[in-house]
């Protein structure tokens, strides 16, 4: 998109409209959607062990330690992780970008 016509337009419009913008909500979703998707399917497949498989879930690994308490302690480890792998992403890939688009932005106010 030439300068020109970002001049003429609304900014916000014209930035949304920008391929920079564009490429960065791609690779955005490419990374969030995937990763929320994993993340719901572990988390359903827990609710469904809890609901269908009472003897597995009950089951004593250790002592009083079940797999349900187990499975469900790895929820928290998954969120953390995620959360983690999430941050070191958006670090090195997405904050940079969306920082130089915001600078853009600003040089067009």
């Amino acid at each position: 998109m030439s300068k020109e016509a970002l001049e003429t337009e609304d900014p916000n419009i014209a930035l949304q409209n920008s391929d920079d913008f564009i490429e960065l909500r791609r690779k955005f979703r490419k990374f969030v959607f995937p990763m929320t998707g994993a993340f719901l399917a572990w988390y359903f497949l827990y609710v469904l062990l809890a609901v269908l498989a009472h003897d597995f879930m009950g089951t004593r690994v250790i002592g009083n330690i079940t797999w349900g308490l187990i499975l469900g302690l790895l929820q928290f480890v998954t969120t953390f992780t995620i959360t983690i792998v999430y941050v070191r992403w958006a670090g090195r890939e997405f904050d940079p970008r969306a920082e130089a688009l915001a600078q853009k932005m600003g040089a067009l106010k």
